[in-house]
């Protein structure tokens, strides 16, 4: 039986969209050619833009289906999708790869960080790149606890 999302869990799954937005912006401006305050030689991204910029659209993509745990469409299947459209999401397709994410997540977060505030090699030609840095980046330290929450929500509803 399917109830209503509570509100808490809409909310926390539009904040997955505003916690991973800071750091997409951050790599988008690195691309760009934006002084983010690191050193000349570590800003040379030439090749890898694309690479980053995918990073940046497949990042906010997946932070987006965090949506469907709090939206129909994550519980029935809309209808202009060919073959599927209509039925109903099995509960575990839904909290299956959403929980995998989450700890997935967690890992990423916790080794990207592991060296914070230092952030190892990476090498600033003025402390404010490093503030912005961390002010871009910390917020995604959220995500999994945020996907994490929601999905048990979603489990509770639909099981």
């Amino acid at each position: 039986m399917t109830t209503t999302p509570p509100r808490w869990a809409v909310v926390a799954a539009h904040l997955v969209l505003l916690v991973t937005l800071p750091s997409g912006l951050w790599r988008i401006a690195l691309v760009a050619g934006v002084p983010l305050g690191l050193r000349v030689g570590d800003a040379d991204v030439g090749g890898d833009a694309v690479y980053i910029v995918g990073l940046s659209v497949v990042s906010e993509a997946l932070a987006l289906l965090t949506l469907g745990l709090v939206r129909p469409w994550g519980e029935r299947v809309p209808r202009w999708v060919p073959l599927l459209g209509g039925r109903r999401v099995a509960s575990w397709a839904a909290t299956g790869p959403a929980a995998a994410g989450a700890v997935a997540l967690a890992v990423i977060w916790g080794f990207a960080f592991r060296d914070f505030p230092d952030f190892g090699l990476v090498a600033f030609s003025h402390p404010a790149g490093h503030v912005l840095l961390v002010a871009c980046y910390l917020p995604v330290l959220l995500w999994a606890p945020l996907l994490a929450a929601v999905t048990w929500s979603y489990h509770r509803r639909r099981c």
